[in-house]
């Protein structure tokens, strides 16, 4: 396998696209990590509207583990493995918007920032390439 990703062709277009887009994922997680870790009232009112109860533990917890797997996702060996616990989380948000009954967008907002992720992802990891090709 790391022979036949080796002799893909990548344009460089591709993987700065590819960067820039894991990038932005990354700035965006980590924030949310970090506002978790404090956590600013904000974060424990709206815990509380979705029906976890405004407990700060909970809130540092979900916190650390975003920075966590979003480290994870950002060091190139373990970028797959990061990517794979960030749409288990990503996944719980989306269970989490449906049960509290929120508008369309709020149920969207994590579908579309986990593609942005695995996007992202593909176009910079060749491994990611030959694990999942593009049929033509």
């Amino acid at each position: 396998m790391t022979v036949i990703a080796e002799t893909l062709p990548t344009s460089r277009l591709a993987r700065w696209t590819g960067r820039v887009l894991s990038g932005l994922v990354i700035v965006f997680l980590m924030f949310d990590g970090a506002i978790k870790l404090v956590p600013w009232p904000i974060v424990t009112e709206t815990m509380d509207k979705m029906g976890y109860g405004s407990s700060e533990t909970l809130a540092r917890s979900l916190g650390l583990i975003t920075i966590v797997c979003t480290v994870l996702y950002s060091i190139p060996p373990t970028s797959i493995l990061g990517a794979i616990l960030l749409t288990g989380y990503l996944g719980g948000a989306v269970a989490s918007h449906v049960r509290a009954g929120h508008e369309p967008f709020n149920i969207a907002f994590p579908v579309i920032f986990g593609v942005l992720l695995w996007l992202g992802l593909y176009l910079r990891d060749r491994r990611l390439r030959v694990l999942v090709p593009w049929r033509r």
